[in-house]
C-alpha cells in the first residue's frame, strides 16, 4: 500500500508541476453549465463583434452537451433536462447562425421548452438576461424603482442589504429594468413562440402580497428623500452608474463575474454609451480572457479560479512533502503575494475596523476578497512566511482580516460580515434568501476553524473558537451530517465541520464528531468511494450519486483521518478507490462538486480531482 500511495503522490506532483504557469499560478478550468457560453454568443452577435473563433468554440460545446432528447442539463443525473439551460442554449445556437431551427435536435429542444411552460417558467436570471436582448418581455416584478439605490444604509430596507456579489448584478439591472431597455441584434432569431401567454405572476398569493408589501416599503422610504421625482431619477441613474464604474476590475469586467459584466454592458448602452466605447470594448475583451478549453469545446468561465487553484495546489504540494523552497512553491508564493488585496472593498461596510488583507477568487480580482480564498492563500504561504520575511506582513494582515470577519453568531460567511436581512426572502426569486444574502455557512466556518487550529494554532478556549464551535454544533443535521453551501453538499459540509472541529481540539469521542464520522461511514459506496448528487443541494437532504467522485471521496477520507488519526477499514477502502480510479475518465470524474447558485449553477473544478486526492493521500501517508 505504501509504495502505491507514494507512486500516486509523485504522479500528482508531476502533473501539477507540468501545469504551472510562468508567473507561478495554476489556472485550471472553472467549468459551469451552458449559460455563459450561450450569453457570450448572444452578446457578441448583439454588439456586432463577429469573433467567429469564440462563437464556433462555444457552439461546439453547446452541441456536445446536448442530450439525445434535445435538452441540456446542469448535472449528469438531472432528470430529462433543465428548462433554463435548455432555453438559453437553444436561443444562443439560433443567434450563432451555425445551427438551423429545423434540425431534429433543435426541434426536440423547442418541444421540451414548450412542454415545460415556455420562457415564463425559466429562472429569474434567465428572464433578466433575455429581457436585455428583447427575447423576453420585461415582467412587472422586475420594476423595483431605481431610486431604491439612493436609500441610506440607516433605512430599514436598502440596496446594501444585498450581498456584494448580488449588488453588482442589481445595480445594472436597476438601470435597464427602469428604462425598459432592450437591444435586438441584427438578424436575431424570432423566439416569441417560446413566450406562452400566462398570468403576470406565477407566484402564490402570499408571494404576490409579499412583493407588494416590499415595493410599498421601498416607495415609502423613497418619499422620505424629499426631492422632486425627476431629480431623484437622475440622481439614482448616476448613482447606479458610478457604483458599476467604481468596481470595474483591471481586465475590464465588473467584479470579475461574467453575468454582472454582461448586465453592465447593457446598462451602459441604456445610459447612452456607444457600442464602441472603450468601457464596453474592454469589458468584452475581459470576458474573452475567461475562455478555457474543455473536452467538449471552448467554454466561457463564469469567473477565473486562478487564485483559488493556485492556493490549493501549492498547499496540497506542501502537504505532500514538497519543500517550501522548491521553485514550484516559491513561484506560487510570489504570485499569491502579488494578489493580496491592498484596497478597501465593500466588505468594509459591515467591518469598518479592519485593514485590507484578504484574497479574492479570480486573477483580476482586486477589491472583492472572500474568507475561503484568504485562508487558502494563507495556508499556501504559511511556511514561506517562516523563511522569508517578505511574507510575514501579508500573513499578519490576512490572519487579522479573517478574525475580523467572524459573524456575531460565531460562524463565518463568504464575503461580508453580519449580512443576512430577512426581507430579502420576500423577493419573488428562486432561493432569494440564499443567493442574495451572505449568512454564516458550515463549510466556511469549518474550513476557517481548520486554518485557525492547524496553522494559527488558536486553542479551543479562545473566544472566537468557542463561538464557532457552538454555532457548528447548532447546525448539525439529525443524521450527523452538515450541509455545505459552496460544495456538494453534505459530504462537503461534514468534511469541513469535522476537520475544523478536530483541528481546534474537539475530541474524537465527542457525540457530534462521532455522529458525523458514522454518517460518512454509512454512506460509503461499495467501491470504497463516496459520491453525492447535486440533487442534495436542491432538495436540502442527502441524495447519493450512485457513483463515486474523486473530490468527494477525498473529502470523506480526509474527514475520517482527522477524526480517527489512524487507519481504519473504511479509510483503506477509500484510499484503494483513489488509487484504482486515478486514470479514469468518465462522467463521474467530471461531475460538478462545486456549488454557486443553489438550484441553478454547479461547477466542475478541473483542479479538484488532483488537489483533494493529493491532500487525502498525503495525510494518509503520514499515518503509515
Amino acid at each position: 500500500m505504501e509504495v502505491l500511495v507514494n507512486d500516486e503522490i509523485e504522479r500528482l506532483q508531476r502533473l501539477m508541476q507540468e501545469q504551472q504557469r510562468a508567473n507561478g499560478s495554476w489556472r485550471l478550468c472553472f467549468e459551469g453549465p451552458p449559460m455563459t457560453d450561450a450569453y457570450m454568443i448572444m452578446l457578441l452577435r448583439t454588439l456586432e463583434i463577429n469573433d467567429e473563433e469564440v462563437i464556433r468554440g462555444c457552439v461546439q460545446r453547446l452541441l456536445t452537451l446536448q442530450t439525445d432528447e434535445g435538452t441540456w442539463k446542469l448535472f449528469d443525473d438531472e432528470e430529462k433536462g433543465n428548462l433554463s439551460a435548455t432555453a438559453e442554449a437553444y436561443i444562443a445556437l439560433l443567434y450563432s447562425g451555425y445551427v438551423q431551427e429545423q434540425s431534429e435536435r433543435m426541434k426536440l429542444a423547442k418541444q421540451f421548452i414548450l412542454r415545460k411552460g415556455g420562457l415564463q417558467n425559466t429562472q429569474f436570471l434567465t428572464k433578466a438576461m433575455l429581457a436585455h436582448t428583447g427575447d423576453y418581455p420585461w415582467p412587472k416584478f422586475f420594476h423595483v424603482p431605481i431610486e431604491f439605490i439612493l436609500l441610506p444604509q440607516t433605512s430599514p430596507i436598502n440596496f446594501f442589504d444585498f450581498v456584494s456579489y448580488a449588488r453588482v448584478h442589481f445595480a445594472p439591472l436597476l438601470i435597464t429594468s427602469n428604462i425598459r431597455f432592450t437591444l435586438k441584434a441584427k438578424g436575431a432569431p424570432d423566439v416569441t413562440s417560446l413566450n406562452i401567454p400566462q398570468p403576470d405572476s406565477l407566484f402564490t398569493r402570499k408571494r404576490d402580497n409579499d412583493l407588494r408589501s416590499l415595493l410599498t416599503s421601498i416607495l415609502t422610504e423613497i418619499k422620505k428623500l424629499a426631492l422632486s421625482p425627476l431629480h431623484l431619477r437622475r440622481l439614482a441613474l448616476k448613482r447606479a452608474e458610478q457604483y458599476m464604474l467604481e468596481r470595474i476590475e483591471p481586465d475590464g469586467t465588473l467584479y470579475s463575474y461574467f453575468t454582472s459584466t454582461y448586465l453592465m454592458i447593457f446598462a451602459l448602452l441604456a445610459l447612452g454609451y456607444n457600442k464602441d466605447d472603450p468601457l464596453i470594448r474592454n469589458a468584452v475583451s475581459g470576458l474573452k480572457t475567461f475562455l478555457c478549453q474543455t473536452k467538449d469545446g471552448a467554454h466561457i468561465e463564469f469567473a477565473t479560479s486562478t487564485v483559488w487553484d493556485t492556493a490549493l495546489v501549492s498547499h496540497a504540494l506542501q502537504q505532500s512533502g514538497v519543500h517550501p523552497t522548491h521553485p514550484m512553491i516559491t513561484k506560487a508564493g510570489s504570485y499569491l503575494l502579488s494578489r493580496q488585496h491592498q484596497r478597501f472593498g465593500d466588505w468594509v461596510i459591515n467591518n469598518p475596523n479592519s485593514l485590507p488583507g484578504g484574497w479574492g477568487f479570480s486573477d483580476s480580482n482586486t477589491t472583492h476578497p472572500d474568507v475561503d480564498d484568504t485562508t487558502a492563500a494563507l495556508r499556501a504561504i504559511k511556511r514561506l512566511s517562516s523563511i522569508d520575511s517578505s511574507y510575514q506582513n501579508a500573513w499578519n494582515l490576512g490572519v487579522h482580516w479573517i478574525l475580523s470577519m467572524q459573524n456575531d453568531d460565531g460562524g463565518w460567511s463568504a464575503f461580508e460580515k453580519n449580512q443576512a436581512k430577512a426581507w430579502i426572502a420576500w423577493l419573488p426569486i428562486e432561493e432569494s434568501s440564499k443567493i442574495f444574502i451572505d449568512p454564516s455557512t458550515v463549510d466556511l466556518t469549518g474550513r476557517t476553524l481548520e486554518f485557525l487550529g492547524n496553522h494559527v494554532v488558536l486553542p479551543r478556549d479562545h473566544p472566537p473558537i468557542k463561538k464557532a464551535i457552538r454555532w457548528l454544533r447548532s447546525q448539525q443535521e439529525r443524521d450527523g451530517s452538515w450541509y455545505g453551501r459552496w460544495g456538494i453538499s453534505y459530504i462537503y459540509g461534514t468534511w469541513a465541520a469535522l476537520t475544523g472541529l478536530t483541528a481546534v481540539g474537539v475530541r474524537s469521542d465527542h457525540p457530534m464528531i462521532k455522529d458525523g464520522a458514522n454518517w460518512l461511514i454509512r454512506i460509503q459506496n461499495d467501491d470504497g468511494g463516496w459520491g453525492e448528487s447535486c440533487k442534495s443541494d436542491q432538495k436540502k437532504t442527502y441524495v447519493p450519486l450512485a457513483a463515486s467522485t474523486p473530490s468527494q471521496t477525498a473529502w470523506a477520507i480526509d474527514a475520517l483521518l482527522a477524526v480517527y488519526q489512524k487507519r481504519t477499514p473504511e479509510i483503506d477502502r477509500g484510499i484503494n478507490y483513489l488509487l484504482e480510479s486515478s486514470d479514469d475518465h468518465d462522467w463521474s470524474t467530471t461531475y460538478p462538486t462545486g456549488a454557486a447558485f443553489p438550484g441553478g449553477f454547479y461547477i466542475h473544478y478541473h483542479s479538484y480531482r488532483y488537489i483533494w486526492p493529493l491532500i487525502a493521500l498525503s495525510h494518509y501517508k503520514s499515518l503509515l
